[in-house]
């Protein structure tokens, strides 16, 4: 399992490298990184999110995909009333990257790979459920924090999202054991697995913008690391054991919360004019740490559950 996290760190953080490669070279420009934001909002990440569905009905699937979802929920709204704590003191731009960051791990691009390494396949399965309100929370009060609205347009973008659309059509897919056509599936899979080069290699772009002294200073980033890494995993574990979770709901959970911060959060700070540098150098630095917090995590774990 530790070599799997640590050859995942390390293929993310090679991805960046191209990113920044690209945009010192200005084979990507400033114009570009906003469409190709949009890109991975709109196509690739719901092809991404729509095909992990692709599993045929099972009774004990099913109870452990409705745990997970129940517990999922319940851990994104206390995350999002800990993150309100936590960051009452900063300045607004950075504030929204904060609670941003802190709400929404890289559950996805990191998240699938590692439960895979734990549990099989069927990690996969697990995260792709956790991810169900994880995305419709993303999707609606992650884009609030940045937009500051909660009018009845947001809440149209919101329903509207493909990504939203994506996790509804999957889920009940799964429920009817609907596959998709092979040629489809195999279609939306490759179109889906251009979400996670594309994300990183996005961040990688922001990044050229910084100052390679700057990527490394400053408070913000190492207690935007702190949180997401260490008090994040800490903050899942003791909720979920309040609530008399099962050992294996805790476990899947408190990994998935174990990852360094959501690319997304990058692509959000440069769509809404929030503070994209520091979003970038959290995600960059939180990778890069992740390769010894996640083993921690996972170890911290065979002690207390």
């Amino acid at each position: 399992m530790d070599v799997k996290v640590v050859n995942e760190v390390i293929i993310l953080s090679l991805m960046m490298m191209v990113g920044v490669f690209a945009r010192k070279k200005d084979i990507i420009t400033k114009e570009t990184v906003g469409s190709l934001s949009d890109f991975l909002l709109k196509v690739t990440l719901p092809a991404m999110v729509l095909t992990s569905f692709n599993y045929s009905y099972s009774e004990k699937m099913v109870k452990n995909a409705e745990d997970i979802f129940i517990y999922a929920a319940i851990l994104q709204i206390g995350l999002i009333l800990f993150s309100k704590l936590l960051t009452f003191k900063n300045k607004d731009n950075a504030k929204k990257v904060l609670r941003f960051i802190i709400i929404f791990s890289n559950s996805g691009f990191m998240g699938y790979p590692v439960l895979e390494g734990i549990f099989g396949k069927i990690g996969i399965f697990y995260a792709a459920i956790f991810n169900i309100p994880y995305n419709i929370f993303m999707f609606s009060v992650g884009i609030m924090i940045y937009t500051e609205k909660s009018d009845l347009k947001t809440t149209k973008e919101v329903v509207l999202n493909p990504a939203i659309i994506a996790t509804v059509i999957g889920f009940l897919m799964f429920l009817f054991s609907i596959k998709m056509p092979y040629t489809l599936y195999t279609a939306a899979s490759a179109v889906g697995a251009m979400t996670t080069p594309l994300s990183m290699i996005l961040v990688g772009a922001m990044l050229a913008e910084v100052k390679l002294k700057d990527i490394f200073s400053g408070v913000l980033v190492y207690y935007g690391c702190f949180l997401r890494l260490i008090l994040v995993p800490i903050f899942t574990v003791l909720l979920l054991k309040i609530l008399h979770t099962d050992n294996l709901i805790i476990q899947i959970c408190a990994i998935i919360e174990a990852m360094p911060a959501a690319v997304v959060a990058s692509v959000f700070a440069q769509k809404y004019r929030a503070d994209t540098e520091l979003a970038a150098r959290i995600i960059f630095m939180s990778t890069i740490m992740s390769m010894f917090t996640i083993p921690a995590v996972t170890l911290f774990l065979k002690y207390i559950i």
